[in-house]
């Protein structure tokens, strides 16, 4: 095995523990690679949380001609949705069609391109909407008369983060979040980094013999900081905000907007009660841990939102904004919206080529692609370490996505059955974030009394301690604004008393452990 025949601590160090980190973590450890991967906040804590929550392939990409990238995402969503049908769900998008915008023939020709380049099977194709009569038409504008409606898909983005991390656990990985990689050098053809854990201060030293830079939109400040090159200009930071109001429609499509700057906004159902919109795109300068939605960004989306529905969004009907920066591959495109959203890998041997330890940096990328991009640095991976097992994440399913694709409904009226004193809503969020894997929280379950301690909405002790056990989570936002959406449920007193319930659950666990090791 690879691993045996060097003297290192693994094969990989994955520095990165977002989709693109985890991802490659995942691939790496289920063909026999060691690997150890090293997040310095929380899973998804970046970029990763931080999306519009959508498998697509690009619609407006095709305007860029981006037909390879788009190609790719096409033929990956319904791949994803079958490894992972508790998180992945089909939605359909209604695109209003402006006049004065886009015409017609050019919306039409689009949407045929994208629905026969990426092998679409079950997903539904394109059809025109007459908006005087579909439901879709009543929450906006009398002057749109006309729509076409396609199909792509929703994920819960930090769900399928924290899935792939515990996929690659599963597999031997070592999974170490609050964790950061201060320094790395190379000594011949091996890799010795330092690690520091962020909460305590204290360090170990690691080997491997290759390692890879998956730190999103920190990529260059690891090359600086860890690597000490001061020549690092590879990724254009771009911030995409959005914002959350009150549900504005019944129904269970989704809507894309033109706007006449050339932009696009979506307007998505969000967490039963909500509508999810967005996104921006502007460049960004500055620490990416602190990017915030600006009050011009929110006024915008609210505004080209406005000019689509009947009733206008103010600022006070905003409930909650998130911001997140894209590390994309800066190719000198003119406008942050024009900037390439494919992804850039790089092999780098030093100045001693192949008796250099590699490293591969990855620049850019989406989360709809991170599967293909995790195999294309496994390409480079076997190419320097040399072949292991073959590729393997086509069918596999990630965590609890071990039912059929179109079977969720099922599974949920199965937990539903097995534990008919649970409210349905409960039981339908589990299942909806867990899979198959509620069935592990929900074990002996008759009343939510078997739960353990309520912390609001619906959120039980059981759950909370699962997400501690089996997904890394440390702190009330890794739970209620990571592993699931809760916090816009949640009063801050009661987040404040999850929070505490966490940290005296993980001290008491981590002194119980320290003895048991004494």
């Amino acid at each position: 095995m690879a691993s045996q025949a060097q003297h290192t601590d693994y094969d990989l160090l994955v520095v990165g523990g977002g989709i693109n980190g985890c991802g490659i973590a995942r691939d790496a450890a289920g063909r026999g690679y060691s690997v150890c991967l090293a997040e310095m906040n929380d899973l998804a804590s970046g970029t990763s949380s931080w999306s519009t929550k959508l498998i697509h392939g690009g619609l407006r990409y095709l305007e860029f001609y981006e037909f390879r990238l788009v190609r790719e995402a096409l033929s990956e969503r319904e791949l994803l949705w079958s490894i992972a049908p508790h998180i992945i769900r089909p939605l359909r998008f209604v695109l209003p069609h402006s006049k004065g915008l886009r015409p017609r023939w050019l919306l039409r020709l689009g949407l045929f391109l994208y629905d026969h380049l990426g092998g679409r099977k079950l997903l539904p194709a394109t059809r025109t909407l007459d908006l005087r009569k579909d439901p879709t038409g009543e929450p906006l504008k009398p002057g749109f008369s006309t729509a076409f409606e396609y199909s792509d898909c929703w994920v819960d983005d930090a769900r399928l983060v924290a899935l792939n991390a515990r996929d690659a656990a599963d597999r031997g990985a070592e999974i170490n979040t609050r964790t950061q990689v201060v320094a790395a050098r190379r000594e011949g053809d091996i890799w010795h980094a330092t690690l520091r854990d962020t909460d305590t201060g204290a360090t170990r030293d690691v080997t491997a013999r290759l390692m890879v830079n998956a730190a999103g939109p920190w990529v260059d400040r690891l090359l600086e900081s860890a690597l000490k090159r001061n020549d690092a200009r590879n990724v254009r930071l771009v911030q995409g905000s959005h914002i959350v109001v009150r549900k504005l429609f019944d129904h269970d499509r989704a809507y894309i907007f033109q706007n006449a700057d050339g932009r696009i906004v979506f307007a998505i159902p969000y967490e039963r009660d909500f509508t999810l919109i967005g996104t921006t795109d502007r460049d960004y300068e500055g620490d990416p841990a602190d990017v915030a939605a600006t009050e011009e960004e929110i006024l915008y989306l609210a505004s080209a939102a406005s000019e689509y529905f009947k009733t206008p969004i103010k600022r006070d009907d905003v409930v909650w904004t998130y911001s997140g920066v894209r590390p994309l591959f800066d190719d000198g495109a003119s406008k942050a919206q024009e900037a390439t959203r494919d992804y850039v890998l790089k092999l780098d041997t030093g100045a001693g080529g192949a008796d250099h330890a590699p490293l591969v940096n990855i620049f850019g990328g989406k989360i709809t692609t991170y599967r293909r991009l995790a195999f294309s640095v496994l390409e480079q991976v076997e190419s320097v370490l040399g072949a292991m097992g073959k590729p393997w994440t086509r069918a596999a399913p990630l965590p609890g996505g071990d039912f059929p694709t179109t079977g969720f409904e099922d599974l949920v009226r199965d937990l539903q059955t097995a534990h008919p004193d649970l409210a349905a809503g409960l039981v339908h969020r589990l299942a909806r974030n867990y899979g198959t894997r509620a069935r592990a929280i929900l074990e002996g379950a008759r009343t939510t009394e078997d739960l353990g301690r309520h912390f609001g909405a619906d959120l039980y002790e059981r759950e909370v301690a699962y997400l501690m056990d089996q997904e890394w989570a440390r702190s009330a936002e890794d739970v209620l604004w990571r592993r699931s959406k809760l916090g816009l449920h949640l009063s801050q007193n009661q987040a404040d008393a999850l929070g505490q319930w966490m940290r005296d659950r993980y001290s008491e666990t981590t002194s119980s452990r320290d003895t048991r090791r004494a």
